[in-house]
This record gives structure tokens, C-alpha cells and sequence, in this order.
């Protein structure tokens, strides 16, 4: 099996070199660089499996980075920051970030959740084979091109906004709690303050409204979210 290939983006140069240290000694292969511009001119050559990247940094901050691979890329991407508030953790998974790590943080801590997000990405191909396809009721779901279309078009989920809809569909007609969603979708239980999950839902179900589509999320209050699905169709 190949390596998979990381990419670091920090302006501080210790903390480069501490994070890829730690993740070579774990088998990925990595690749430094210390201002946004390099690594996102660096992934259009050649892209990496996942990216961990600063926030603040010269000639490119980490949220332009993350929302413009975003428009092209479904890599996930881990945000290390010192910038620690809730509306900048809530900003940094908004733009589509699949992680948010404060600093300072524990090199181990990192690696476990690159792991963890390495797995969910795994464990999503090997549902493909069985569940390449799922309809339900207008909306096409495919876990293979991480996409959900309507009326044959694309909806324009991104990677993690995929992810949730995905866990709810396979999960219909049962109430899944927000708790459970941050620790199957994010990877870790609690690891994010619950608004990020209604926010994301927002985010979803306006893509679903402008679609056209007619599957709705329903909030159960206090509690989480359900999809309710009475054809259970799949292809």
C-alpha cells in the first residue's frame, strides 16, 4: 500500500517540523511548507491525502486555502491554530475543514485523529462495493464519488457535509443524537461544540431546498436529527 502523502502549512517553523516528525514516524510521507500560497500551489501539481494547515500565515491564510480546494477537492483538512474561540472553530468547519486542533496540542493527540480520519475515509470505501448508490426519495446518493445529486445534479456538498448526510441516510428512520454525529462523522465524540452540527445541517438542508429536493432533516428537540424514509429505496 502506498504512503499517504500529508502536507503541513505553518509559518512557525518548529511546529513543522514537530508535526512532521511524529507523522513520519507513523509511515506518511511529508511534505513542509511555511506560507499558504507553497502548499496550495503545491497540491495543484501534485495532491496530498489530507492537509493540516495553519490558520494565520503569509501570502495565504488557511480559510482562502480551505475555500478554494474546497471548490475543486474533497481532501480533508485539519486547521492547527492559536486562534481558540467558538466562532472560530464554528468558521474554520464552515468553510469545510474536517477537523480543528488548538494550540498547543499534543503531537499524539494529531496523529490520532489524522488516523481517525484516515479510517472513516476507509471504512466509507468499503461500503461501496454494497452500497454503491442510494436513492432516497428524489435525492441520489453516492458514496463513490462522494457526491448527492438531484435531477442528475450535482447538490454541491462538501466533503464533510457529505459525510453527515450520508451517516443520516444510512441511519433513516431513526433518530440519531448530535453527540453520535460528532463522534461518527468528526471522529471524535464531543470534539466540537454541538452548534457545529446545526450549523452544518443548515448549511445541507438550504443546498437540498435549492436543489428542488423534497427530502427534508427533521430536528429532534433536544436530541439530534432524523431522516424519515418510507420507500427505503436503493439501488
Amino acid at each position: 500500500m502506498d504512503k499517504k502523502l500529508i502536507y503541513i502549512a505553518d509559518d512557525e517553523i518548529n511546529i513543522c517540523n514537530i508535526i512532521k516528525s511524529f507523522l513520519v514516524k507513523e509511515g506518511y510521507e511529508v511534505e513542509a511548507f511555511y506560507d499558504g500560497r507553497s502548499v496550495y500551489e503545491a497540491f495543484s501539481i501534485r495532491p496530498a491525502d489530507m492537509l493540516i494547515i495553519d490558520i494565520m500565515m503569509p501570502e495565504m491564510d488557511g480559510y482562502t486555502i480551505c475555500s478554494l480546494l474546497r471548490q475543486k477537492s474533497n481532501v480533508p483538512i485539519i486547521i492547527v491554530s492559536a486562534k481558540d474561540t467558538e466562532s472560530d472553530k464554528i468558521a474554520g468547519l464552515n468553510i469545510g475543514s474536517d477537523d480543528y486542533l488548538t494550540k498547543p496540542f499534543s503531537p499524539m493527540e494529531l496523529i490520532a485523529r489524522v488516523k481517525s480520519i484516515f479510517r472513516r475515509i476507509e471504512f466509507d470505501k468499503s461500503n461501496v462495493e454494497n452500497n454503491h448508490i442510494i436513492k432516497i426519495l428524489d435525492i441520489s446518493i453516492n458514496s463513490d464519488t462522494k457526491t448527492a445529486e438531484f435531477d442528475n445534479k450535482n447538490i454541491g456538498l462538501t466533503g464533510m457535509e457529505f459525510s453527515l448526510l450520508y451517516y443520516l441516510v444510512i441511519n433513516r428512520n431513526r433518530a440519531v443524537s448530535r453527540n453520535e454525529l460528532l463522534d461518527k462523522v468528526w471522529g471524535f465524540e464531543n470534539l466540537v461544540e454541538t452548534r457545529a452540527t446545526d450549523d452544518m445541517i443548515k448549511r445541507i438542508r438550504k443546498k437540498l431546498s435549492n436543489a428542488g429536493s423534497a427530502l427534508k432533516i427533521d430536528t429532534v428537540w433536544g436530541f439530534g436529527f432524523k431522516i424519515i424514509d418510507k420507500t427505503n429505496g436503493r439501488v
